[in-house]
């Protein structure tokens, strides 16, 4: 695999409202993919939350087990408040990764965590919600990868409502 390639793993999540803001940062942040397990989003996603209609652009798809996505070349990284992991401002991100969250009501399993290449907090004080957290994991590979940003990125991401300038 020589180009880079992200996605995101979620273990059981339970919020149609939090799967939606999580394709909305994997549309933002230029995810590939976004696999879940278990079945309650399965149930809820009948309550439709993705309001950018990233899941046109970026494919969601049930899987039994999330370490399936490991494959050679991938690094699979486990993003949960635990011990020994390592803070995210001193984490250098792979080339190819799938990061795997933890439902909102609970934890990552251990093999999940004993399956990774590596294991990533955010530091925070308490914990964010799901959808937060994949935004700011998405946001340091981004910023940590990039070699610059320019002027046209806002004139093609912003909302068409939004016409302020700065004078």
């Amino acid at each position: 695999m020589s180009e880079s390639f992200a996605a995101i793993g979620l273990v059981n999540p339970k919020s149609p409202t939090n799967v939606g803001g999580v394709l909305r940062a994997a549309g933002c942040y230029q995810a590939q993919a976004v696999y879940f397990n278990g079945n309650r989003y399965a149930k809820a996603a009948k309550y439709h939350t993705d309001t950018k209609n990233i899941a046109d652009n970026i494919p969601i798809q049930q899987v039994d087990d999330l370490t399936s996505l490991k494959v050679p070349g991938r690094s699979l990284v486990c993003i949960e408040l635990v011990e020994g992991a390592t803070p995210l401002p001193q984490f250098t991100h792979p080339d190819n990764a799938i990061y795997v969250f933890g439902p909102e009501d609970g934890s990552l399993p251990q093999n999940i965590v004993d399956a990774a290449d590596a294991v990533v907090y955010v530091p925070t004080t308490g914990c964010m919600n799901l959808a937060a957290t994949v935004n700011v994991l998405l946001y340091d590979r981004m910023a940590k990868r990039s070699s610059g940003f320019d002027a046209n990125q806002i004139l093609t991401s912003r909302d068409t409502n939004n016409r302020l300038v700065v004078g």
